[in-house]
């Protein structure tokens, strides 16, 4: 892992851990944070709801919403939006096999990414198809790290983490 990663600390807002924001941490020693994202969930009535995510636009300063995800139970998420595009659960988390410590997913056309465990059994990591590493997830300092090449993939790297984190503490990795 990379000195230049850049690093984002996800923070609970509530006692609901889908609603929480993310926070990129900035510079060293004494650190600076910026607010990114805000992930807020509702219940509509259904027992299911939806989890929206907003980003910060870095030009005008204001938060946008870029996604949701929605839920058909309290635990089961089954659809994420990532702008308009729809794309299911299901394929954000492929499996290879049913032993399989790796959960798979699509940026763009045909790139692959996985999210396997690390040796810790508790954090995670995200490699591309060479199997070099993008990403990382320290569970106990609720830290996300991401290199600068896949700064292009952010929304889908923060929204997969986040899924994978919450299946992975529902006992469903």
């Amino acid at each position: 892992m990379a000195g230049t990663d850049m690093v984002f600390r996800f923070a609970q807002s509530t006692d609901d851990t889908r609603t929480f924001r993310v926070y990129q941490v900035i510079g060293t020693g004494e650190h600076e944070e910026l607010e990114l994202y805000k992930f807020s969930h509702s219940m509509t009535g259904s027992s299911g709801g939806t989890t929206t995510y907003h980003r910060k636009n870095m030009n005008s300063l204001i938060f946008e919403a870029v996604g949701q995800i929605s839920w058909n139970s309290n635990t089961i998420a089954t659809t994420v939006y990532f702008g308009l595009e729809e794309v299911s659960v299901k394929d954000l988390r492929k499996v290879k096999n049913a032993t399989s410590h790796s959960r798979r997913f699509k940026s763009g056309a045909d790139a692959v990414y996985k999210w396997k465990i690390s040796d810790n059994r508790t954090d995670l990591y995200c490699i591309d198809s060479q199997d070099k590493y993008i990403a990382s997830w320290s569970n106990h300092e609720k830290i996300l790290r991401v290199t600068p090449r896949a700064s292009a993939m952010l929304d889908r790297l923060v929204v997969t983490c986040f899924l994978n984190v919450w299946f992975k503490r529902l006992g469903r990795w």
